[in-house]
């Protein structure tokens, strides 16, 4: 396993592990965490040098940081670094939802602490309801050993942000697609000149850029056989000029999780012929990704039909990746809770990171059964 001298006192494996898409037994965002085989994953991860695990609140319904906090406590506690973070606009407050964490993860302090998503909307709360000050001196007690926040907004956002504090990391998301189609190459800039550690978020693109198009896999494959759709996106990564940064990967299966390691542990950024390859590959990929969903599934938690939105979206790129409309897709979603029964009262759309008119495209997809 390759590793970060992230900050002076702190060394990071490259690769980190998300629990945000633990194995379930079911569908759906509160579906059970299976947790036998997200034991075997974290053991993986453990004997396999990963030592940073990164999780939050909401995660799997409130359900990540307590399974996380159990399938941990087995090994000593200065063998791993733990992340998780502050929700702005939840029902608990910091005071609170900080002394919930503790409990749920079963330990007595945080490593890396991150007030979560702040998008342009949010700015202004996260500056002014006084969660800043509160985490600072947390971290004066030893509480918190590392403060950041991750962002889905604009630049002029982001250096307000940055401003305020002097934050110890900044969590991004970064991937090859966005960085030619969204903001984030100058957030990463900005971070770079700020000498600010940097944790990538979304380097599949929500898994995205695990699959790709039948034409853009095979260009991959002709290249490189042996090598997952998945490792062209992680070796780009390696490739940015910034020695202070982790990839974070959300591991699902023990597939994914065996070539995430196998990948890390070789490091092997993607050499100049690499990069034009996989180029190719995402300019023929984009125009048939209709919504770059990442399944972050923060748009469900105020839906009043309590749709499952992300599978909703997957369904209408499934059938824009079909080659013309289909009438099927209604039957992968249980009655009731279907494209059809969007009540379009647009609640979704301000919770979106990415800033998709959600209800637009759910309206598309009615339209065409």
């Amino acid at each position: 396993m390759k590793y970060v001298q992230f900050n002076e006192n702190t060394t990071l494996s490259a690769l980190g592990m998300g629990a945000m898409r633990l194995p379930t037994d079911g569908e759906g965002w509160t579906a059970p965490i299976n947790e036998a085989r997200a034991q075997e994953i974290i053991d993986y991860c453990m004997e396999n040098g990963v030592n940073f695990f990164d999780t939050a609140l909401i995660y799997h319904g409130g359900q990540s940081e307590k399974f996380l906090g159990k399938a941990l406590a087995k090994y000593p506690r200065e063998k791993y670094h733990l992340s998780t973070k502050y929700r702005l606009l939840h029902e608990m407050d910091y005071r609170e939802q900080f002394a919930e964490q503790l409990k749920r993860l079963q330990t007595d302090y945080i490593d890396f602490y991150i007030i979560h998503g702040i998008q342009n909307e949010w700015v202004e709360e996260a500056l002014s309801n006084g969660c800043i000050e509160y985490l600072k001196s947390l971290k004066a007690e030893g509480k918190i050993k590392n403060l950041g926040f991750s962002v889905h907004c604009s630049e002029e956002a982001y250096r307000r942000l940055l401003a305020a504090n002097n934050w110890d990391f900044v969590m991004l998301q970064l991937n090859y697609f966005d960085w030619e189609y969204g903001d984030e190459k100058a957030l990463f800039e900005i971070a770079k000149e700020e000498n600010l550690p940097i944790m990538i978020m979304e380097p599949l693109r929500g898994g995205l850029l695990a699959t790709l198009t039948d034409e853009a896999v095979a260009i991959l494959k002709k290249e490189a056989p042996s090598r997952s759709v998945a490792s062209w996106a992680m070796r780009w990564l390696m490739g940015l000029d910034y020695d202070k940064k982790i990839v974070l990967s959300g591991m699902s299966n023990m597939e994914h999780t065996r070539d995430n390691i196998a990948t890390f542990t070789e490091y092997k950024p993607l050499d100049e012929n690499e990069k034009k390859i996989l180029a190719k590959a995402r300019d023929i990929y984009r125009p048939a990704v209709s919504v770059a969903c990442t399944d972050c599934r923060y748009c469900v938690g105020d839906c009043p039909q309590e749709l499952d939105i992300p599978r909703i979206l997957h369904i209408y790129n499934e059938v824009k990746l079909g080659g013309g409309w289909r009438s099927s897709f209604q039957e992968a979603l249980p009655e009731g809770k279907r494209a059809a029964d969007c009540t379009a009262c647009g609640l979704c759309s301000p919770k979106c990171p990415q800033g998709f008119d959600i209800p637009a495209y759910i309206k598309e997809l009615r339209e065409q059964n």
